[in-house]
């Protein structure tokens, strides 16, 4: 067969050189495909959630005064007056001083109700002043509010009842949740004729010791009552966790 010249170069070379480059490019690409891709392993997820009840050992009182005056000095002298006797009390009560702290302190204008087409007129100033207090024996707390009563609190806003060191009943609430989560797991398989296996994954979705509280209690029923009664009651410790285990055909 003869050769066919083209601008000085043989065609039927040419040819055979690209038949060669093609078989070369096929072979790599064929070498660089992945294997079958292998399916994920079977799993079920299920969350746990866990549960303790525990005794609150601590409280957590926040107190203070509101005064009106005409003006603002009058307004801050009577409250920080009152103030003063607030702390007082509570340290009297056996309150120490690194557990008492201000929460708020506002001074804010008093208008007049005018009618809806005249100007309001400003007839005084408020005062407001909190305090929050950390009660580390709660069979004081009655006695406390007596004492915030008799100096001439006007506000207690929040009663608190908490744990002190809730690692504890934090740690048996998990492990509720764990075996919680393994409980529906072990339903989910029998359902679907499988063996559960082993823990994959486990991930804490919320754990806290909820407070116990008591909110916007009336300093009247304190003043009116020989003794305060308190009822602690019980907090509620909970932990919720997301778990991923194995299944087996």
């Amino acid at each position: 067969m003869g050769l066919q010249r083209h601008g000085g170069f043989a065609v039927a070379g040419l040819r055979h050189g690209l038949i060669l480059a093609f078989c070369a490019v096929v072979g790599v690409a064929s070498s660089a495909a992945p294997a079958h891709a292998q399916a994920p392993p079977a799993r079920v997820v299920v969350s746990g959630e866990g549960k303790v009840n525990v005794v609150p050992d601590l409280a957590q009182v926040r107190s203070g005064v509101t005064t009106n005056a005409k003006n603002v000095k009058e307004a801050v002298e009577s409250n920080s007056r009152i103030m003063a006797a607030i702390i007082t009390a509570l340290t009297e009560g056996g309150i120490a001083q690194k557990d008492i702290q201000t929460a708020q302190f506002s001074i804010q204008p008093v208008y007049s109700s005018q009618d809806q087409h005249s100007e309001s007129k400003l007839t005084a100033y408020r005062v407001s002043n909190q305090v929050i207090a950390k009660i580390r024996h709660i069979d004081k707390l009655g006695d406390v509010l007596e004492r915030l009563a008799a100096a001439g609190a006007t506000d207690v806003w929040n009663i608190d009842f908490m744990v002190s060191d809730p690692s504890k009943a934090l740690d048996e609430a998990r492990e509720t949740a764990i075996a919680d989560a393994r409980r529906k797991a072990e339903v989910f398989a029998r359902a679907a004729g499988v063996t559960l296996g082993r823990v994959v994954t486990i991930e804490e979705e919320g754990a806290a010791a909820e407070p116990l509280s008591m909110r916007n209690r009336p300093m009247a029923a304190a003043r009116d009552a020989a003794a305060v009664p308190i009822a602690s009651g019980e907090n509620t410790v909970r932990a919720v966790v997301t778990v991923g285990f194995d299944l087996a055909k």
